[in-house]
């Protein structure tokens, strides 16, 4: 992990541990990880409700995705198969549902409790191939962080 990397997960972690609620959390998280990463140009948090993943917060434009089912686009395939998914060219992948056409280039984490997906990062970037192994590690952590966070607000 690059320094740029572990002074924004050391920032992420002190923020999630001194939020109130797991809101607080994920506020947090979307709005200090393109603080710390600028390539980071839009963050989100989405979170599992049933069979579809419902957008929580997130920093950036708008997206006219709020519902995704499970199975569909990388957010869904990334939940759906349990693992974080980079997309280095995002109009290569016949799964990328458009946000914004300046996008070209995604990761998605899936956060997980137990092997159960409880939701999942979603960061996009406009430059291609803006996400490496350090960013996959980085936000692969902040997830684990979040976990426990998001299944105690949902008992």
């Amino acid at each position: 992990m690059t320094d740029r990397h572990h002074k924004a997960l050391e920032a992420v972690a002190a923020a999630i541990s001194a939020a109130p609620d797991a809101t607080g959390a994920m506020e947090s998280v979307v709005r200090l990880l393109p603080a710390h990463l600028p390539s980071y140009t839009w963050t989100g948090i989405y979170l599992l409700d049933s069979n579809e993943l419902t957008l929580g917060p997130f920093v950036g434009k708008p997206s006219p995705h709020t519902r995704i089912p499970l199975g569909r686009g990388i957010c869904g395939a990334a939940a759906t198969e349990k693992t974080s998914i980079i997309v280095d060219d995002v109009n290569a992948d016949p799964r990328y549902l458009a946000c914004s056409i300046e996008t070209k280039s995604e990761i998605v984490v899936p956060i997980m409790l137990d092997g159960d997906v409880l939701g999942e990062l979603d960061i996009d970037s406009d430059k291609i191939a803006a996400f490496d192994a350090s960013d996959r590690d980085l936000l692969e952590r902040v997830a684990a962080l979040l976990a426990p966070r998001l299944a105690a607000a949902t008992q």
